[in-house]
């Protein structure tokens, strides 16, 4: 996001500028320095207006982070309607019960908050959330419910409201651990999608076979696991620990892009403590999600005024649930 006093300035820094004549032996060495120290100042002077004293980047990669832990932050809670998508974590639709929460780019942290849950607080009780979606505009500390999760907390014509939440350690978990492979994946590309894991991850490794070495999947902002030159044909073993230290192994996982592989192994045992075993998941029949990157999209945040009707919180364009982070 930019503010309206930021100055841009069109320089390409990734690629050699072209051809030019060179400058003729009159030029006054003077002017170049001149021009040198003007485009300097016109940079920091951008950098001061964009971030203040720190470049924004560099807070970026140092905040980012999901809720994690027993501490109780306070925060601000909205809400909206996924329409019944799955939101940005590629869930393949919205949780039967519709307790469901987007966060701002900070706590959704490139993906790593999806699939775990929130206890949140509000002025008229308590509701559990799946964190599911991003929500592009919203701070550290905002959530955006959905309005059956608002309702359980506040009174929709508020619209905005004061809470208190936290994150769920160990939920109660949904069922056993399933695996999608992503359409277009083969041997020489590999992504995989883990649900009913309860916690957030903090790894994905596979290996081709029983015995073959692990390589370590990347996480995608869209809830992929991603191993760019392939993992073989499979069948896969697939190796899944949490950022509390639970760990699931779960072999037999085949090449089936776009259907939903449904295993036995539960990510922990209830209140907690690994679990790992091997054996042939079970598969749905393929979905019918596109075959491409998804890009996911959703409501900006939408807010009851208080003069209004619970049913009349404005309905505006649908913007791209794409938070902007920092080149490594």
């Amino acid at each position: 996001m930019t503010d309206g006093s930021a100055v841009d300035i069109n320089i390409d820094l990734d690629h050699p500028p072209e051809d030019r004549p060179a400058p003729s032996s009159g030029a006054k060495p003077w002017l170049v320095a001149a021009g040198v120290t003007v485009l300097a100042a016109t940079l920091g002077l951008t950098l001061t207006l964009r971030s203040g004293s720190t470049p924004a980047c560099a807070a970026g990669r140092t905040l980012a982070a999901p809720p994690t832990g027993t501490a109780t932050h306070s925060g601000k809670a909205t809400f909206y309607d996924s329409k019944g998508a799955g939101g940005n974590c590629s869930n393949p639709a919205a949780p039967a019960n519709r307790l469901y929460v987007a966060l701002g780019p900070t706590e959704y942290a490139a993906g790593a908050a999806c699939g775990g849950f929130l206890d949140v607080v509000g002025p008229k009780g308590t509701v559990r959330v799946l964190i599911m979606d991003q929500c592009p505009e919203c701070e550290p500390g905002h959530l955006d419910l959905s309005r059956e999760a608002f309702a359980r907390i506040a009174d929709p014509v508020q619209g905005l409201v004061p809470v208190t939440y936290r994150a769920v350690v160990n939920p109660p978990l949904p069922g056993p651990l399933t695996f999608r492979i992503k359409e277009g994946a083969s041997q020489w590309w590999f992504a995989v999608r883990v649900g009913n894991h309860g916690n957030p991850l903090r790894s994905v490794e596979v290996r081709q076979g029983d015995s073959g070495p692990w390589q370590s999947a990347a996480r995608q902002d869209y809830n992929y696991w991603l191993i760019a030159s392939g993992a073989g044909p499979g069948p896969f073993t697939i190796r899944i620990s949490d950022v509390y230290g639970n760990r699931a192994t779960v072999g037999g996982i085949r090449m089936a892009p776009g259907q939903v592989q449904n295993s036995t192994v539960r990510m922990y045992a209830p209140g907690g403590g690994a679990a790992t075993r091997r054996q042939t998941p079970s598969t749905r029949p393929p979905s019918t999600r596109p075959a491409s990157t998804p890009t996911p999209t959703r409501r900006p945040v939408e807010v009851a005024r208080t003069s209004a009707p619970a049913t009349d919180a404005p309905a505006t364009s649908s913007a791209r649930a794409n938070a902007r982070w920092c080149a490594g």
